[in-house]
């Protein structure tokens, strides 16, 4: 019995049960942990004889049912003195006893044999004889023989475990072989064992429940209707026996066509796939110290753009598959983890990924609808593996510079143009890069027994950037959990992820400000050429009176911009069998993202980026702190349930099920500043600000959207005719409450078919020739929610004594509905021997973009308010080909082009992409217009020629009239041109993988043709501007002298074009368990582009607007190449 009392040292109450009463319990409150016991209570006499009793009683049943157990083992082992229930040391004493028999001849302690020993009689003090064997046990206790003997058996143990496997093996091909031989017939099935008729069963995708016979059974329908080439994950072979007694026969992997892809709700093998779906396996990622999954498929897929320009550690990388889809929602791919919709490639770590699957067209993404439209991403995390606990460690080390500089001008040669000279000799970009250091530790159990798996992982990374105080420390666990029941019918898995990430953000705009600041200028104001007061500014020097222009280190090592990350994510999946054809399945998961930046400007920082408060020279509001926290939620609970039927010439399989989507999200600011020094980090005292003593200083917002439903229903069908014509079909109709009431549900429906011509016409050596056509449709929601509400803000009467109104912001708009792309895609699939290829030719058009756009106000009551307008279609072709060229050499080549066309806008044309400040806030460099490509940098064009430092321009039009004015830039006499496009107009990866001996080599090259972009930094800082003396010019071999004011003009727009060793691996084992590699990151680059990076900007660094791409911007990150030292030990 429990109850409750209190503690006789804090007095706090506590539950305590019966059977403790004589025994001293530890208060379990913090403040007290002291111990006492149950005889500091005042009870009655009477009670405490109940307590007493109670207490025995509970006691002698513990008692009873201990000797019970013992009873009923000890019963069970007279019945079964088998080896297995003898414990190891009684196993160990019985062969002792053995050995001094002479039964058997070696030490079962140190493993030496008897003729090794002395074959002397001994006695011992009482007379009795001591053999040799008796003896040597007596004198045999080295520890360490001891050891390595039991090392010696583990291995034989393991060996022999080996052996097993390899015979089997060979057993089960030589009995397929025999299968074959005698013309696979049905009658003969029963010679299959059950192991090899379930691998039969999924490779055909039949339902695999059963007994040997109703594996039979379902096999003898399939095999009736259709004569499989492959039966196996292995290639039949054609084994001559001749004179040999024995056969070995070694499986042979079956060029992957029987490879089971996980595709929407469920997986098909690869042969039956008729969309455009790729996979990308562990041993084909990208190798080195990657801490973005993204990364892991650079160059890999055709198609899909993945670009991190500058290698930000702790921005994300771009990804955009088949280009630009949309212009007013997500531009990326949906990506789905585990079956888990909507999940983010920065919440798992690369090291726990087995794979990802790309679906690229619309017909393989149209079974996740609203989100599918930009492509699908499928990545499965790894899972344990029935057997003992397997431990492994993979241990990365790597050391990252920065890799290309822009050209700017010495001391010497700026002193010689005309600057400023300071006296002093800075190089400003080493001052504030480093050579990175990371370190990324992952530690991995996996394991199980019986019907139970587990897998648990845990990652340390350590990422510096070359920017000094940049980089991140994250910590971050992953379990997956996965057992049976019910005689297999029930399958469970569980899994768990955790991530805790703090972040050094830095400051970008020091590496900006490094590449322009005088060189002849000293870092510290006690080098300063004149008297300065350094003190102010925190013992830094600065150039003060010029605009725009700041000591990059002291931005760097005064101010603060730090960030946390933490994301907890668990959820469960449930498989049940039915019957033997139908399977349920049943997924819930749950996901909480929480995110807090802290940014703080010194009071002796001259550089503040916050608007409202002034830097060190300012007379008041000196020095400012900002705080953001932002947190979102979803969880998903999915059910479905999958319907397999086999006849004598079809495989069908029928999926059907609903989903539920719930999300929020929710974000407070608050910025208060005019701290009264620099004595203490005031982002960590902010009370001591005097903003506070002034009314309506402190700048704060907050919002929270309402909750974000989807439900969705879905259904899918797979149908196999006579193994060798294949058609899939998916409908899916979902809502969403992010749109207007009257249009929130939309019907995705997808069609799709393929025939392997291979053997349908019985094509000699090829093993695979499938044209497969598709069609489908998809949706796009956008990332904010209440776009289709109307916003009402507050408007304060009389400086906020007076009361106030609310006001309209935004109009409502209850027709909001989805963005809505059509697909279709036409594609064959080609194996023959060493060689396979895979093309695809797609045209999509995608339109009803959701765009904030002007309105009539008599109408709406105001003037803007979001709508669907616009539409974009695109085309493009992509190759991926792959080549064993020896048996030590595969190489492989994806290409992919896509161009994209506006063909409908709210309106005919419009400029993006403002280049601003120094003197150039009204030019626009980007362009849309309906009819053209998407991507157009837009502006005059230089002719060559220099009159009083202004470039000349050419008259395009020819009418004698030169029009360059940036307010004509869309007026049809404008003497304006396509100058480039910041957009590929192709993109291809080259990869290879080389065996030496026992070295492996992989090189992956990467390249991206026909782009364009806008140097920023060559238009602001390359002429020879007169007013400038104290900003370094920028000194590329395109730099023209002569040219003294800063125009805008295609001198400023490079041809972008790069090839690049992406990533060199090489790898080789040192021992059986240990693997040691060394990679090479951006190990060089072959580009004519001037700037840092020629990598593509997909979109607008300043405001994410992807119709302004191919803009170089000032405060881009700058490329590092990387050195990586990896370790690999399993235990």
């Amino acid at each position: 019995m429990t109850a409750i009392h209190y503690c006789p040292h804090c007095n706090r109450p506590f539950d305590y049960d019966a059977s403790d009463y004589h025994r001293k319990i530890k208060c379990g409150h913090n403040t007290c942990n002291r111990t006492f016991g149950f005889y500091y209570f005042d009870v009655s006499e009477r009670r405490e004889r109940e307590v007493r009793k109670e207490a025995k009683q509970q006691q002698e049943q513990a008692a009873r049912k201990r000797a019970q157990r013992l009873r009923r083992a000890n019963r069970f082992n007279q019945r079964k003195p088998t080896a297995a229930l003898v414990d190891e040391k009684e196993k160990h004493s019985q062969q002792e006893k053995l050995f001094v028999k002479g039964l058997i001849d070696v030490c079962p302690r140190c493993g030496m044999h008897r003729s090794e020993m002395d074959n002397v009689t001994r006695r011992d003090s009482k007379g009795n004889v001591i053999g040799p064997a008796r003896y040597h046990l007596k004198k045999c206790n080295d520890e360490k023989k001891m050891q390595q003997y039991k090392l010696k058996l583990k291995r034989q143990e393991e060996m022999k475990k080996q052996q097993l496997s390899k015979e089997t093996a060979q057993q089960d091909a030589m009995i397929l072989n025999t299968w074959k031989n005698n013309g696979r017939q049905v009658g003969q099935l029963w010679m299959l064992n059950v192991r090899l008729l379930k691998s039969q069963c999924e490779i055909f995708n039949l339902p695999t429940g059963g007994t040997k016979n109703d594996l039979i059974t379902k096999l003898a329908k399939h095999l009736r209707s259709s004569k499989p080439l492959l039966l196996t994950n292995s290639t039949a072979q054609e084994v001559t026996v001749g004179s040999q007694n024995t056969i070995n026969v070694v499986l042979i992997s079956s060029n992957e066509l029987d490879e089971v892809l996980v595709t929407g709700y469920g997986s098909q093998a690869q042969k039956e796939i008729t969309s455009a779906v790729v996979s990308v396996s562990e041993d084909e990622f990208n190798k080195g110290a990657i801490t973005d999954a993204s990364e892991l498929l650079q160059g890999k897929v055709a198609g899909l753009s993945i670009y991190n320009r500058g290698g930000d550690p702790n921005a994300g990388t771009v990804i955009r598959l088949r280009g630009l889809t949309t212009i007013g929602a997500n531009t990326s791919p949906l990506i789905v983890v585990d079956g888990v919709i909507g999940a983010s490639l920065q919440n798992v770590d690369p090291q726990d990924i087995e794979s990802i699957n790309v679906l690229k067209d619309a017909s393989a993404a149209a079974i996740y609808g609203s989100r599918g439209s930009s492509g699908v991403l499928l990545v499965t995390t790894k899972k344990g593996v029935a057997g003992e606990t397997q431990l492994s460690y993979n241990g990365r080390f790597e050391s990252s510079t920065i890799a290309n500089q822009i050209d700017v001008m010495s001391p010497s040669e700026f002193v010689a143009n005309g600057g400023r000279d300071l006296g002093s000799q800075t190089d400003w970009l080493d001052a504030v890069t480093r050579e990175g250091f990371s370190q990324i530790h992952n530690l991995t159990a996996s394991g199980g027994a019986g019907n139970s798996t587990y897998r648990v992982s845990a990652n340390f990374t350590e990422d510096q950037g070359i920017l000094e105080n940049s980089g991140f420390d994250q910590f971050n666990t992953r379990l997956s959990f996965q057992t049976s029941a019910l005689n297999d019918r029930l399958k469970i898995g569980f899994s768990a992820a955790f991530i805790q990430r703090n972040q050094e953000n830095g400051f970008r705009e020091s590496m900006r400000y490094a590449t322009l600041y005088n060189p002849t200028a000293p870092i510290y104001a006690v080098d300063a050429p004149y008297a300065f007061n350094g003190a102010q500014f925190g013992g830094y020097f600065e150039t003060l009176g010029l605009f725009d222009s700041y000591n990059p280190v002291s931005i760097i090592n005064q101010n603060i911009n730090d960030g946390e990350v933490r994301t907890i994510n668990y959820g469960i999946n449930l498989e049940y069998d039915l019957t033997d054809s139908i399977t349920a399945y049943f997924r819930s998961s749950t996901q909480s993202n929480d995110y807090a930046n802290r940014v703080y400007f010194r009071t002796t920082s001259l550089w503040n980026n916050n608007d409202g408060y002034g830097g060190a020279d300012s007379p008041v509001r000196k020095g400012a702190a900002e705080f953001y926290e932002q947190n979102s939620d979803f969880q998903l609970n999915e059910l479905y349930a999958t319907w397999k039927k086999s006849t004598d010439n079809m495989n069908l399989a029928v999926t059907a099920g609903y989903s539920y989507q719930k999300e929020n999200f929710n974000q407070a600011f608050f910025a208060l500043g005019d701290f009264p020094g620099d004595e203490i980090d005031y982002i960590d005292a902010i009370e001591y600000s005097q903003d506070l003593l002034n009314a309506g200083q402190i700048n704060a917002y907050s919002d929270r959207s309402p909750d974000t439903e989807i439900d969705a229903f879905f259904a899918r069908l797979n149908m196999t005719i006579a193994n060798n014509v294949f058609i899939n079909a998916s409908l899916r109709r979902e809502g969403s409450t992010k749109l207007g009431a009257d249009n929130q549900y939309g019907t995705f429906p997808s069609v799709s078919i393929g025939a392997d011509l291979a053997q349908m016409l019985d094509l000699s050596g090829v093993q695979q020739l499938k044209p497969r056509i598709s069609w489908g449709v998809t949706g796009n929601l956008p990332n904010d929610a209440g776009l289709a509400q109307e916003i009402r803000g507050w408007s304060w009467g009389g400086g906020g004594s007076a009361g106030g109104s609310t006001n309209l912001l935004r109009a409502a708009n209850p027709d909001l509905k989805w963005e809505e792309k059509e697909e279709l895609n036409f594609g064959i699939d080609f194996v023959m021997d060493r060689f396979s290829a895979t093309i695809d030719i797609y045209s999509q058009t995608s339109k009803d973009f959701i765009i904030n756009r002007i309105v009539d106000a008599a109408v709406y009551g105001f003037d803007r308010r979001f709508e669907n307008a616009g539409q974009l279609s695109s085309d493009g072709f992509e190759v991926a080909l792959n080549y064993d060229v020896s048996d030590n050499w595969n190489t492989g080549i994806t290409f992919a082009t896509n161009n994209s066309v506006l063909d409908e806008y709210v309106q005919d044309a419009d400029t993006f992409g403002n280049l601003g400040s120094p003197g150039q806030n009204s030019t626009n460099v980007t362009r849309v217009k309906v009819g053209e490509p998407i991507g157009q940098l837009w502006g005059p064009v230089w002719d060559g020629t220099v009159t009083g430092g202004s470039q000349n321009f050419s008259d395009l039009n020819g009418d004698g009239e030169l029009v360059v004015g940036q307010n004509n830039a869309l007026d049809d006499n404008v003497d304006f041109a396509v100058l480039g496009n910041g957009i590929p107009d192709f993109e291809m990866g080259w990869t290879n993988t080389i065996t030496l001996g026992e070295y492996t080599i992989n090189a992956a090259f990467r390249g991206a043709f026909g782009h364009s972009l806008v140097n920023t930094f060559r238009a602001f800082y390359e002429p020879r501007v007169g007013s400038q003396k104290s900003y370094n010019y920028i000194n590329t071999e395109l730099a023209n002298n002569e040219i003294t004011n800063a125009n805008f003009s295609s001198l400023y727009v490079e041809k972008a074009d790069f090839f690049k060793l992406d990533n060199l691996t090489i790898s080789r084992p040192i021992r059986d368990n240990i693997n040691l590699s060394l990679n090479v990151r951006n190990a060089f680059v072959i580009t004519d582009y001037t700037g840092s990076d020629p990598e593509p900007a997909l979109f607008d660094l300043l405001d994410g607007n992807p119709l302004a791409p191919g803009i170089d911007r000032r405060n881009s990150y700058y490329s590092a190449r990387s050195f990586t030292l990896g370790l690999n030990i399993k235990f």
